[in-house]
């Protein structure tokens, strides 16, 4: 079993601007964005029909696997998520995916003068709002290849936003060709809709990220540009993650798990002292679960860290394992992962279902 180093330095989680007027973002490639505009302007359509509750085909197949969530900056949270479509149903060299987060709760109207008539207000209202864009929480688009002879095509992105519940709107579609052929038929497209809690992790509570199984972690020479951000979201600084979607694995295979853990208190000396145990239950056919076996405790305090961590400056708490499943009999098991903060005694738990079988 092996352990993962407890810290690492994400100053910036992730830190885009991405403008609510998506047609802006291709000005430097004039017939590009001309194309695109119009794309955009009708894959907008799409999604504007479907939240107002009409029904959307699902051509491509598209689907939500999940998302993660992880602290970003700016009392906001980052959501990188993943979804599949069946590539080998576009005909063309790209799909064209977009992704709209309406929060469903959104804040309260600005207040208005209390001493105002109300035709007087009803009037400037109409004239505020009069041509006004929609303010959704986050959208973009991005034309992703597809490579030739896949099938299940898997897409992450991701989206930042302050803690809430959102619904997600997704489009895949295939691009709309400058000239069809007469009494083709239209491009095929999928539009759905995915509701999305968002934890806050801007507050003094112990907490944890998203528990990612990881298929692997690639260290990084160089932290990624804005664009491979955008079309990597599982890079965290200097490493990336390679997550797996999968929940069966062979006893051949590795069970490797990562999590940052939030907001510890520190001591005199500005150093948390968290301990986390991974402790792995069987569960049995018609009988309670039963306790399998554990991993040592991960200690993160002033003499494990380094000396100079600082939550301060960007440093965060990581924990993992990597355990092989060599030792673990064929069936299904349950991971409980316990935080415990000793200076502020406080405790948490998350946990991961799995099944290990034969091949």
């Amino acid at each position: 079993m092996r352990q993962r180093p407890g810290v690492i330095a994400l100053s910036v989680l992730v830190l885009f601007a991405f403008s609510s007027s998506l047609v802006a973002q291709n000005k430097d490639d004039k017939k590009k964005d001309e194309a695109q505009k119009k794309e955009i302007a009708n894959i907008v359509k799409i999604v504007d029909d479907l939240a107002s509750g009409q029904p959307a085909a699902n051509d491509l197949s598209l689907s939500w696997l999940r998302e993660d969530v992880l602290k970003a900056q700016g009392n906001k949270e980052y959501v990188p998520f993943t979804v599949q479509l069946d590539s080998s149903k576009v005909a063309g060299p790209t799909v064209a995916f977009y992704w709209r987060v309406v929060a469903k709760n959104p804040a309260a109207a600005a207040a208005v003068d209390p001493n105002a008539k109300k035709d007087d207000k009803k009037d400037k209202d109409k004239d505020k709002d009069k041509g006004k864009k929609p303010d959704y929480a986050y959208e973009d688009i991005s034309f992703v290849p597809v490579t030739a002879g896949q099938t299940a095509m898997r897409i992450s992105r991701s989206f930042t936003v302050p803690a809430g519940s959102y619904d997600v709107f997704l489009v895949a579609k295939e691009p709309t060709p400058d000239k069809a052929p007469k009494n083709a038929p239209p491009p095929k497209m999928s539009a759905i809709k995915q509701s999305v809690t968002v934890p806050e992790f801007w507050n003094s509570e112990l907490a944890t990220s998203s528990v990612i199984i990881a298929q692997r972690i690639d260290p990084l020479p160089a932290p990624l540009t804005p664009q491979q951000q955008a079309d990597r979201p599982y890079a965290l600084g200097m490493m990336e993650i390679v997550p797996t979607f999968e929940t069966k694995f062979t006893k051949k295979a590795e069970l490797s798990t990562f999590m940052l853990i939030y907001n510890p208190k520190v001591d005199s000396s500005n150093k948390p002292d968290v301990s986390v145990e991974y402790n792995f239950y069987q569960k049995l056919a018609g009988a309670p679960e039963k306790f399998f076996n554990k991993t040592n405790p991960q200690n993160l305090n002033g003499q494990t860290l380094p000396p100079n961590f600082d939550l301060a400056a960007g440093h965060q708490l990581q924990s993992g394992q990597a355990v092989l499943l060599a030792s673990f009999p064929e069936g299904d098991y349950r991971l409980e992962i316990k935080v415990t903060d000793k200076i502020a005694n406080k405790t948490l738990t998350r946990e991961i279902t799995f099944t290990v079988t034969p091949s």
